[in-house]
């Protein structure tokens, strides 16, 4: 597995920008390290951030869609949980309409939405992807938050391409 740090000290500031983390309950050893370390750079970057824990995956786009129609002060939702594959097509069945609503809400709402659910084959993956280090993907959730808060905030400016940063 090919795997990237992030530089999480050149990213934008996003001051007082409230967001939202969404935890399901299940696999709390993955899912409790990545809201750790998502928070922990949302936090440095100036957001105010508020978790709530879920009973599960499937229920990310009600409390996203509830917390997007009441919060008008949001600007960004993050969702954080593992899908382990099982024996049924429960996992498919999860992960997809969870996804595709997670989309629906954001695209109608306005509002970032970050999805990180993992959806792995067996749980030694998703502790792969949580360890206490560079690699967690709660950091890489924080900081694809941070960057479409931004841009958000920035878009009614003009685009200047020469600007753009590739690297």
């Amino acid at each position: 597995m090919a795997r990237k740090t992030i530089d999480v000290q050149n990213l934008p500031m996003i001051q007082d920008a409230s967001v939202a983390i969404l935890l399901s309950k299940w696999y709390p050893e993955c899912v409790e390290p990545m809201h750790d370390k998502c928070r922990e750079i949302l936090l440095a970057r100036g957001a105010r951030v508020t978790s709530h824990l879920l009973p599960g995956t499937f229920e990310f786009p009600f409390a996203a869609q509830t917390l997007a129609e009441n919060d008008f002060e949001l600007e960004g939702i993050i969702c954080l949980s593992v899908v382990v594959k099982g024996e049924t097509r429960h996992f498919e069945a999860i992960v997809d309409a969870t996804t595709r609503q997670l989309s629906q809400v954001s695209c109608e709402s306005a509002i970032v939405i970050i999805n990180e659910i993992l959806p792995v084959l067996d749980i030694q993956h998703a502790m792969d992807r949580s360890e206490d280090d560079q690699f967690n993907k709660g950091i890489e959730a924080a900081v694809a938050a941070i960057e479409m808060i931004d841009w958000y905030r920035n878009i009614e400016q003009p685009f200047e391409y020469d600007n753009v940063d590739f690297h």
